[in-house]
């Protein structure tokens, strides 16, 4: 164990920190939350998606379902009236800054859980710790970062950590994937792809190409985009600690069940 606050010794650890965390909780929430338990194209062995759960739980607060219906209801609306965080409706500064507020909004109005969080886990882990008491692994977070950096420092990496999902999904993904960029594809929203920051945001800022084939696994349509997500998911596979039940462009195995946004979109009319 290293000493309390040692890793402040050096002004690049806890930059250093920050970055790997930071990435680490992209993946999370693009793999487990966005292509798994939302679209369903991914299924992951309980050995990678306990890890994740309890890494969400940890840096982030977030409660699955409340993520997914909002998600999916994003899509059920996708900029137009009805849509939880689009910057067509709500203007890009406002989802920019405040994209967190609007998904407290969203998840908190009558009937979208039951509606849109079919399907999420229900497991004791999900009930009495992950979904009830969410707050508390964000506070077992601050403890640790105050005991590896430090009284002073320890607390600014904590909040950084914070606001990382609220500016990089809620804000840049939400707000200028919908605003700034490039198109592959003529969908009925305005989605853009603001590649090439793969790093970062693990394939999600590929967001037209999503919104083009929303089950799809695999991000990246063209040969100069990468979805480092699907990297990760090929790693996962090698160890059959995943299973893609489809991709955009891979013969896989493909399963029946499968989030419909159509009736979804129908069915909220």
């Amino acid at each position: 164990m290293p000493e309390f606050g040692a890793w402040a010794a050096r002004w690049w650890m806890p930059v250093l920190f920050v970055v790997v965390a930071g990435h680490i909780t992209n993946v999370c929430v693009t793999l487990f939350l966005h292509r798994a338990q939302t679209h369903r194209g991914l299924r992951l062995h309980g050995i990678a998606s306990l890890p994740m759960r309890a890494w969400l739980w940890l840096t982030t607060a977030i409660v699955t379902k409340e993520w997914v219906a909002c998600h999916r209801k994003h899509h059920a609306f996708a900029d137009r009236e009805g849509d939880p965080h689009s910057p067509v409706v709500e203007g890009l500064r406002n989802i920019m800054l405040k994209g967190a507020f609007y998904y407290r909004k969203a998840v908190r109005q009558p009937g979208v859980l039951e509606k849109y969080g079919r399907g999420t886990p229900n497991d004791l882990l999900e009930r009495y710790l992950f979904a009830r008491l969410n707050w508390l692994g964000i506070t077992v977070m601050l403890v640790i970062d105050v005991y590896l950096f430090g009284f002073f420092v320890g607390p600014l990496v904590w909040g950084v950590q914070m606001l990382w999902i609220p500016f990089w999904a809620a804000g840049v993904v939400n707000g200028i994937g919908h605003a700034l960029g490039y198109r592959n594809y003529e969908v009925k929203d305005e989605s853009r792809n603001i590649s090439p920051i793969a790093i970062w945001l693990g394939g999600e800022e590929l967001h037209n190409n999503h919104h083009a084939d929303p089950k799809s696994a695999r991000f990246a349509a063209k040969w100069f985009e990468f979805d480092i997500g699907w990297m990760y998911i090929r790693v996962l596979q090698a160890f059959r600690l995943a299973r893609v039940d489809y991709a955009r462009g891979v013969h896989e195995h493909r399963t029946g069940n499968h989030v419909d946004h159509a009736q979804l979109e129908a069915n909220a009319a």
